[in-house]
């Protein structure tokens, strides 16, 4: 797989993820049902007249299963960065999907650059918010960071 299209394949996960832990926490799908609509009907699916870019499976499949099983400590993490008297519960839910999955990629997936994390979990802000929401996205990522990466 060349460079850039694996690149577009881990953006499209990290969407499809953020996507699949949203309606986990809406709709309280258990997770073997949601990853296995999400590789049916979503990715790489054609949907209302939109293609969807093809994604990493795998990825996908590790993002969203890595939240769901270190939620507890990257919520822990989270809420650490925080302003004072602000809580998860107060954020949007797709921005708290955000900065899970982002979070998520900081802590476990040493693979991927710190840098690369961030930006990608901006450019997914980005799709759902203003430029705001966009730094603050990136201010938190950040600050996870350098607490689990130094």
């Amino acid at each position: 797989m060349n460079t850039p299209a694996r690149s577009r394949a881990r953006s499209a996960s990290r969407l499809a993820a953020v996507q699949a832990l949203y309606q986990r926490q809406m709709e309280k799908t258990p997770t073997a049902r949601l990853l296995d609509e999400f590789h049916q009907h979503r990715l790489g699916a054609e949907i209302e007249d939109d293609q969807y870019e093809e994604a990493e499976v795998d990825f996908f499949d590790d993002v969203v299963s890595g939240v769901i099983a270190r939620e507890e400590e990257i919520d822990a993490a989270l809420t650490a960065r925080l302003a004072d008297g602000w809580t998860l519960a107060r954020l949007d839910k797709t921005m708290l999907q955000i900065l899970r999955c982002g979070s998520y990629e900081l802590m476990a997936r040493a693979d991927v650059p710190v840098a690369t994390a961030i930006s990608e979990y901006v450019d997914v802000a980005h799709a759902f918010f203003d430029e705001r929401e966009a730094k603050f996205v990136n201010g938190v990522l950040d600050a996870v960071a350098k607490e689990v990466r130094g």
